[in-house]
């Protein structure tokens, strides 16, 4: 793994977190998860940077549009990180959905790759804490966290099928893995 990749991307999200305590949990959680899934992918150590930096656009600093997914990829942009990077932080966990609802344009696609399956997966699957969780138990705390009728839980309902499909294909990448 490219060591000197995933150490910025863990020092990036340290130094923008840091004040967001429980976020930084959740992030160490899913790039835990995403070394997990490090064998199934073409650039396990890209997984792992985007695992830690997929919420960075939260920070208070980094907040342009308030759509965490575009805050932290155009930060990402701008410091110069690769065009991948940027575009999986971009549409994490199926942030087209909830960024047409908000009238975000994403400039960056969606690679839909076995790399992005893992990162959604990973993300879909830690808790806001950090634990591992199941798809449902994670959704279900969302909807209830942010309420039905937040764009939020609106946006996630959505795109529930595509997360439900990501998390699936990831788990049964995983599985083939150990055979």
């Amino acid at each position: 793994m490219a060591q000197d990749l995933v150490s910025w991307a863990t020092d990036l999200a340290h130094e923008h977190l840091q004040m967001l305590p429980r976020r930084l949990r959740h992030v160490e959680g899913v790039a835990r998860r995403a070394a997990l899934a490090a064998g199934i992918v073409d650039d396990p150590a890209l997984l792992v940077a985007a695992g830690w930096l997929h919420d960075v656009g939260y920070a208070p600093d980094l907040i342009r549009t308030g759509f965490h997914p575009v805050d932290g990829a155009t930060f990402l942009q701008q410091i110069g990180a690769s065009d991948r990077l940027c575009g999986l932080v971009a549409n994490h966990s199926c942030a087209c959905v909830e960024a047409r609802t908000r009238g975000v344009v994403l400039d960056w696609p969606d690679e839909r790759t076995a790399l992005r399956d893992a990162l959604w997966w990973a993300d879909m699957t830690t808790t806001p804490d950090g634990t591992d969780v199941g798809l449902t138990e994670r959704l279900a705390d969302v909807y209830l966290r942010y309420g039905e009728t937040d764009v939020v839980s609106r946006s996630l309902r959505e795109a529930e099928p595509a997360l439900r499909a990501a998390v699936d294909l990831t788990e049964s990448r995983l599985r083939l893995q150990v055979k």
